[in-house]
């Protein structure tokens, strides 16, 4: 049984069902002890653990673990089932045979699937998309992949969630819809594999679910739960911070295809210093080195070619001028890396074929290591020695695909599976070790941010490791490929990607997965728009990535004086209520790329930001939602007047542009 403090309403919620040894065992009746264990974590919320033994088996000990928030109606919690004899875990039908839990939904109308994971070709993106659930789903037992259902009636609203990252058609973990109108939440593959032990050694740990029901609409509740996600999901808060992001890879391919140089001809400290002094003036928090800073993977020193003063110099004058040092990183270990050659049988293969060593954005051969293994400690442990001796906090991780290792001396299963099921227990472990590797960076180094770099398909995307960090979504966006051309830049374009040039082109691919912020704040994730003159592609560009993605990607050293001026004048603007703009649920009007598009980003404070786009010539009038804050500060060209402490915006676009209207600075 659950409630909350969001209404008095109640709901049941059936015990998991696992198989174990050939036989199906509810845990429905287990004898759970009187006391219960707690502490306080970091993010203020608290941890109880619940333990009791199956009635019909004494052995088996089933662990819940909740966590619970002082000021927020969802709750989260996972199992822990322990053993004190030996028994395993099967599949006797050749699939997963695990219902984590059921609830049922007779009593609410409307029933929504909300989907994570379905990528858009288009815009090269991820993006968030709701599905209804109509009753005909339930007749006919059809399933929903999640990860968050909800289901409301005419006066409150339910959320269950499961925390993973499944792409479409590739699931791990449903809903099934059953005709009595019960959603059961089932373990699809790969959550656990045949033959799994369980004894005083080895236990199962299921992945985190979430659930609340809040008095009120689907609204209320996505509001609920994005502050959930933004305050409680995670103990790494660093994560969650707004800070204005800038990285070196842009003009890494503008050097290759543009100048016809390589990619790393311009990774060096001399080009480094005078990005950083330019970084500074517009406002740069966070300077992020792309690929190429390192001699070789795995080992991850810095490449004393093309940084004599091993990053020193940089370090010194980042934290003079108030601003963090963030580096690339990614799965691989060169051929004559330390790091390989002490962990070799980590290297990912596959059907059971030799793995191959590739080259990496021009340095050495590497060889692709598999994190589901105990590689994942040692690499945890390299980027903890990072932190201390470079002083790195930021670090981006990229290209971890799923389904990359099938081999079953890892952590995903042994010499009795077969190699699709390591393979489909790699995929599903994956984000859970990535996860691991995270928290044991953060326990280690508290202002640490993990970001897990989700700019191409076949990624772990949901809500695993937004417990842990946050995603890198967008950086070149659409390819020609993309859009159904498969030349490269038939007019121009970047080598292979098409918006690349000032505007409102690419700000507009940008910004189509800000639908994401109803449920999950745009601050995690990471998208970078460009700051290339002219003053209006600025505006447009500045007053997209405000709204919350917070990413700059481009060439620094080309922009004019007066555009630099202009971008630390809007972001020193959006610094007075960053934390205004990231706590509030956000308000559109239109779509993006239509005339008028608003976003309203205004806290119950009264202060935040309202962001015009248009296409069309024309006048423009928007009248906010939320009141304001009376103190404003608007771009050139718009009229701002107050009535019953509302903002009513005029404006008029001669072009394709943008208008900011802050509230609440000075």
């Amino acid at each position: 049984m659950y409630n909350n403090i969001q209404t008095d309403k109640i709901v049941s919620v059936n015990a998991p069902v696992f198989e174990i040894d050939g036989k199906v065992v509810s845990f429905e009746n287990v004898d759970f002890g009187q006391e219960t264990e707690s502490r306080v974590l970091r993010n203020g919320v608290v941890e109880y653990q619940l333990s009791g033994t199956v009635q019909k088996q004494k052995d088996l000990l089933l662990k819940i673990i909740f966590r619970i928030a002082p000021d927020n109606p969802i709750l989260r919690f996972c199992y822990v089932l322990e053993s004190t004899s030996e028994h395993h875990l099967t599949k006797t039908t050749g699939s997963d045979r695990l219902k984590y839990l059921s609830v049922n939904l007779k009593d609410y109308h409307s029933k929504t699937d909300i989907h994570f994971s379905e990528f858009n070709a288009s815009s090269y993106s991820y993006n968030l998309v709701e599905h209804d659930l109509p009753d005909s789903y339930f007749e006919n037992e059809l399933t929903a992949m999640g990860p968050i259902l909800i289901a409301s009636n005419d006066d409150s609203s339910l959320l269950i969630a499961y925390e993973h990252g499944s792409q479409v058609l590739d699931e791990y973990i449903n809903f099934k819809l059953k005709q009595c109108m019960d959603i059961e939440l089932n373990a699809v593959k790969g959550n656990y594999w045949d033959g799994y032990i369980l004894d005083n050694n080895n236990d199962f740990t299921s992945v985190w679910f979430e659930i609340g029901m809040v008095n009120g609409n689907a609204d209320v509740l996505a509001s609920h739960y994005r502050t959930f996600v933004l305050k409680y999901m995670s103990e790494n808060m660093m994560s969650r911070e707004p800070y204005i992001f800038y990285n070196t890879w842009n003009f890494q391919e503008r050097n290759k295809w543009w100048n016809k140089k390589n990619y790393l001809s311009g990774m060096t400290e001399e080009r480094m210093i005078k990005e950083i002094e330019i970084a500074s003036q517009i406002g740069i928090d966070v300077f992020v080195i792309d690929t190429g800073w390192y001699s070789k993977t795995g080992d991850w020193q810095v490449s004393k070619e093309r940084f004599p003063g091993q990053l020193k110099n940089i370090k010194k004058m980042l934290n003079d001028k108030g601003m963090k040092l963030g580096l690339w990183f990614s799965p691989q270990a060169a051929v004559t890396s330390d790091m390989f050659l002490e962990n070799q049988e980590c290297c990912c293969t596959v059907n059971g074929e030799d793995p191959k060593a590739h080259p990496v954005w021009e340095t050495e051969e590497s060889f692709q290591m598999c994190y589901v293994s105990k590689y994942w400690e040692c690499f945890a442990d390299k980027m903890i020695s990072l932190y201390h001796e470079l002083g790195v906090t930021y670090f981006k991780w990229d290209a971890i695909s799923q389904r990359t290792c099938s081999d079953n001396r890892h952590y995903h299963g042994n010499s009795s599976n077969s190699l699709q099921e390591c393979d489909d227990s790699q995929a599903f472990e994956q984000v859970r070790y990535l996860c691991k590797i995270v928290d044991k960076i953060c326990a280690a180094c508290p202002d640490a941010i993990v970001d897990f770099d989700i700019t191409e398909p076949h990624r772990s995307v949901g809500l695993a490791f937004l417990a842990a960090g946050k995603f890198f979504l967008v950086n070149n966006g659409p390819y020609y490929s993309s859009l159904g051309d498969p030349s490269y830049a038939p007019g121009g374009g970047m080598g292979a990607n098409v918006f690349v040039f000032p505007g409102a082109a690419r700000a507009r691919v940008c910004r189509e997965p800000l639908g994401y912020d109803k449920w999950i704040p745009s601050v995690l994730f990471l998208t970078h728009y460009l700051p290339d003159d002219p003053i209006i592609s600025q505006t447009i560009n500045m007053g997209s990535l405000i709204l919350g993605q917070n990413g700059i990607w481009g060439d620094l050293l080309t922009i004019s004086h007066d555009g630099i001026q202009y971008m630390n004048l809007i972001l020193s603007k959006y610094k007075q209520v960053k934390y205004d703009i990231t706590n509030s649920t956000a308000v559109r009007v239109g779509i993006v790329s239509g005339s008028p598009e608003v976003h309203e980003k205004i806290y119950k404070n009264g202060k935040g930001v309202v962001v015009l786009f248009a296409e069309a010539q024309g006048q423009y009038s928007y009248i906010t939602q939320n009141k304001v804050d009376s103190d404003f500060w608007a771009t050139e060209g718009v009229d701002v007047t107050m009535k019953d402490n509302h903002a009513v915006i005029k404006t008029c676009f001669e072009m394709p542009g943008a208008q900011i209207v802050f509230f609440g600075v000075k």
